[in-house]
C-alpha cells in the first residue's frame, strides 16, 4: 500500500478508535495495538511530512468534549505521555532530552504507579474545589464538579495555608477493581449489561448527568500534577510535589520512588512492574517524570501534544496461544454486525478465557485469521480478551478463511456493508437481537423520555411476549403489566401513562429513538426541522438527505437504507396510526432568519447555556460550527472568550453578544 493511502487508512482506523475510547467509553481495540497503529503513523509522518494533516490524530489528545455538559477550558493543555516499551526506547528519550538540556542526565527521576482510569483536571481557588473538569480534546473538557464532589476521597477544601491561590491539579479518577467486580455482579443481577472495564465505568460514572448516579459507582481519585500559570509554587522536585500534595490532603498512589539516574529507574521499574498486578486498581505502566522541575519549561513539548520531562514506560500485556474454534456474531442495537471468537478456553492473568473480540472483519481480514487457527490471545486493559493475530506456523491447511454471511444469522435480513465503512449492518429496527437494546434506547431521555423504563422491565416485557418492538409500547394495558413482578396498580398506570405522554415527543426525538445509523440527537434535530415531516423525509433520496447542511454523506446514505427496509416504513405507519408525533414544530418550513448563516459560540453566555445558544440558531435557520473560519457569519461571544476571539479578530469575523443573536435570530433578549 502506498504512503498516502496507508496514512489515511490509519488515521480512519486511529480517529474510530478515538472516538470508541473517549466518547463512546467503548474501547474497540488493546492500547497495545493502538500504539502500535500511532507509532506507524507517526514513522509514516516523519519520513513523509507532507502527509501530515490538521486532523491527524498525532495532534491531537484524546477526543472531543460530549456535549451534555458545559464545556470548560483548562488553564494549561492536558497534555498525553509518549510511551516506551524497552528500556532502550527509555534511554533514547534521555538522551534526546540531553541534547536540549544536558542537565538532565544528573537531574534525577519520580517514578509513578501510571493510573489506568480516567483524566481529570481540579480548580482549587483559595483551597476550595471550584471546579471538576474531565481531559476533553486537551484545551476544554466537560464540567462534571458536581459528579467529582461524590468523589469520598477527594478533598472539598484543602488542607495548610502553602497552596497557590489558584490552581488546577491533575488526577486519575479510577475505580477499584474489587469495586468494579460488585458493580457487574449488581448490573447482572438487574438485568443490565456489565461494564467492559474499571477505566470505562468509571469514564462513565463521571459523565452520569445524576451525580448520585456517579456516587453510587464508588470512584476514588489519585493526583499527581499542579498547573498555577503566573504563581510560584516554591516547589523544586516532583518528588516534593507529591509530599505537598498529600500534605493539602489530595490522594497519590503510594508507591512512587526517586531514582538518581536511569540505571536506578530501570531497577526500580522492574519491581513496580511486578507490583501492578497486586494492587486494588488498573495500572497500565510507571510514568517516569524529570524529578528537577525548573527543566520542564526548558525540555517544553513535542508538537503540543506531550511533555519531553515526562515519558510513559509500559510493559507487554500477557500474551496465551489456544485454538480459535468458531467466529460468532453478536448483533448490536445499531445492527452492528460484531464479530467474535469462540476459543479453547486459556488462562490469562488468572483468569478463565473462552472468547475474545474481534471487532470487525476488516480487521479479521487485515490480520488474516481464520476459524481453526492458534492464536496469540491478550486482555486488553487487563480485562476484555483480544486475539493479537495467528500462529501461522502451526496451520495444517484446514483452517478456513472468515466471510461475512450476507443475511443477519438472527432475522435473516439482506445485510449492509456502507461504502467506506468497516462495520457490517442488518437494517431491520424489527431483528430480535436488536430489540432489547433498542427499546431501551427509544425510552432513554434522550429519546421518547418515557420514565420507568429500563433494561430490567423491557427485558421482563419481551420475556413475557408482551412486545417484539417499539410500537407494542403505546398498546401496554395495566392490566397486562399487572401480570408481570415488580407491578402493582400505581406503578403500571404510572408505566402507561408514560408511555402514552411520549407520544408528545416531536419528530427530532422519535428519529433518534429509532437508532438510525450514524444518527445522533443532534442529526435527528437537522433532518427534523429541515424535512418537517417524516412522510417528507421517508420519500427523500440520498442525494436530498445529503443536501442538508451538517449531514454527511454516510448519515444521508443510512437514512435512505432504513426508510428502503419495509419492515422499517410498516414500523412508521403503525407509529402513525397509534397518534405519536410525526412532525417538528421548529422547522424549516417556518421562519429562518438565520439560513445560510453560520455562527460560532465562544465563552459563556449571560442567560443562554452552550446547547440553548445551538438550539436558538438552529432553529432560526443557521448553522453551528466548532471552528471559525473566512466563511462563519459571526462570533458570539460571551464572557471568558479564549483564543477563539483572536482567531474571529485575525480572520476579520464579527463579533456579536447575545442581544445581538436574539435581535437576528427575531427573540427578545
Amino acid at each position: 500500500m502506498k504512503p498516502a493511502a496507508r496514512a489515511a487508512e490509519l488515521r480512519r482506523i486511529l480517529e474510530r478508535a478515538n472516538h470508541a475510547y473517549y466518547i463512546l467509553d467503548k474501547p474497540e481495540m488493546s492500547d497495545a495495538e493502538y500504539d502500535r497503529l500511532f507509532r506507524e503513523l507517526q514513522a509514516l509522518e516523519e519520513k513523509h511530512p507532507e502527509l501530515r494533516t490538521s486532523d491527524s490524530p498525532t495532534l491531537r489528545v484524546g477526543g472531543e468534549p460530549a456535549t451534555a455538559f458545559h464545556k470548560h477550558r483548562h488553564l494549561v493543555p492536558m497534555l498525553s505521555l509518549a510511551n516506551a516499551f524497552t528500556e532502550a526506547e527509555l534511554q533514547e528519550w534521555e538522551e534526546r532530552n540531553a541534547r536540549l538540556v544536558p542537565e538532565v542526565k544528573t537531574a534525577g527521576y519520580t517514578l509513578e504507579v501510571k493510573i489506568d482510569g480516567a483524566a481529570v483536571s481540579l480548580t482549587y481557588e483559595n483551597g476550595v474545589l471550584v471546579a471538576g473538569v474531565t481531559r476533553g480534546n486537551g484545551v476544554e473538557g466537560e464540567d462534571v464538579t458536581a459528579n467529582l464532589r461524590t468523589v469520598l476521597d477527594l478533598p472539598l477544601r484543602l488542607r495548610g495555608k502553602t497552596w497557590p491561590k489558584k490552581m488546577e491539579v491533575r488526577g486519575e479518577v479510577y475505580l477499584p477493581k474489587s469495586q468494579f467486580a460488585e458493580t457487574n455482579k449488581q448490573r447482572e443481577k438487574a438485568g443490565e449489561p456489565p461494564y467492559s472495564n474499571p477505566r470505562n465505568a468509571a469514564a462513565g460514572a463521571l459523565r452520569q448527568l445524576d451525580p448520585k448516579k456517579t456516587r453510587a459507582r464508588g470512584l476514588r481519585v489519585f493526583t499527581f500534577q499542579v498547573e498555577a500559570p503566573g504563581l510560584k509554587l516554591g516547589i523544586d522536585s516532583q518528588h516534593e510535589l507529591l509530599e505537598a500534595l498529600r500534605e493539602w490532603g489530595l490522594p497519590v498512589e503510594p508507591h512512587h520512588t526517586g531514582a538518581k539516574d536511569l540505571e536506578e529507574a530501570h531497577a526500580a521499574i522492574k519491581k513496580l512492574e511486578a507490583l501492578l498486578p497486586t494492587l486494588d486498581y488498573g495500572a497500565d505502566g510507571v510514568a517516569v517524570k524529570v524529578d528537577k522541575r525548573s527543566l520542564y519549561a526548558e525540555l517544553g513539548t513535542v508538537g503540543n501534544r506531550e511533555p519531553r520531562w515526562s515519558i510513559a514506560r509500559k510493559f507487554a500485556p500477557e500474551v496465551q496461544i489456544t485454538k480459535l474454534l468458531e467466529i460468532r456474531l453478536n448483533v448490536g442495537r445499531t445492527g452492528a454486525l460484531n464479530p467474535y471468537a469462540v476459543l479453547e478456553p486459556v488462562e490469562i492473568g488468572g483468569v478463565t478465557v473462552s472468547n475474545a473480540t474481534l471487532h470487525n472483519a476488516e480487521l479479521i481480514s487485515a490480520k488474516d485469521i481464520r476459524e481453526g487457527d492458534w492464536v496469540e490471545v491478550t486482555r486488553a486493559g487487563e480485562v476484555i480478551p483480544q486475539i493479537l493475530g495467528p500462529v501461522k506456523d502451526r496451520r495444517t491447511g484446514a483452517e478456513k478463511p472468515y466471510k461475512m454471511p450476507e443475511r443477519c444469522p438472527s432475522c435473516h435480513s439482506q445485510v449492509e456493508h456502507p461504502h467506506e465503512e468497516v462495520m457490517t449492518y442488518c437494517p431491520n429496527i424489527s431483528c430480535p437481537s436488536r430489540i432489547l437494546e433498542s427499546i431501551v434506547h427509544f425510552a432513554s431521555r434522550s429519546a421518547m423520555d418515557i420514565r420507568g423504563l429500563g433494561y430490567e422491565r423491557v427485558r421482563a416485557l419481551l420475556d413475557a411476549k408482551l412486545i417484539d418492538d417499539v410500537a407494542d409500547l403505546y398498546e401496554l394495558t395495566p392490566m397486562e403489566l399487572l401480570a408481570l413482578e415488580g407491578f402493582a396498580e400505581k406503578s403500571a398506570q404510572q408505566l402507561v401513562d408514560a408511555i402514552a405522554a411520549s407520544k408528545e415527543q416531536p419528530l427530532s426525538a422519535l428519529l433518534f429513538g429509532l437508532g438510525i445509523r450514524h444518527v445522533g440527537a443532534q442529526g435527528a434535530k437537522l433532518l427534523a426541522r429541515h424535512f418537517g415531516t417524516m412522510k417528507a423525509l421517508a420519500q427523500a433520496s440520498a442525494e436530498e438527505v445529503g443536501e442538508v447542511r451538517g449531514i454527511g454523506p454516510a448519515i444521508a446514505d443510512a437514512v435512505a437504507g432504513f426508510f428502503a427496509e419495509p419492515r422499517n416504513r410498516k414500523l412508521i405507519e403503525r407509529l402513525e396510526r397509534l397518534s405519536l408525533t410525526l412532525k417538528e414544530t421548529a422547522t424549516a418550513s417556518g421562519p429562518r432568519p438565520l439560513a445560510d448563516q453560520t455562527y460560532v459560540v465562544t465563552g459563556t453566555l449571560p442567560t443562554l447555556s452552550r446547547q440553548q445558544a445551538r438550539d436558538l440558531i438552529e432553529a432560526a435557520g443557521g448553522h453551528v460550527a466548532d471552528s471559525l473560519s473566512k466563511k462563519t457569519t459571526a462570533l458570539v461571544v460571551g464572557a471568558d472568550p479564549g483564543s477563539k476571539l483572536d482567531r474571529a479578530k485575525a480572520l476579520g469575523v464579527e463579533q456579536i453578544d447575545e442581544a445581538e443573536l436574539l435581535r437576528r435570530a427575531n427573540r427578545k433578549p
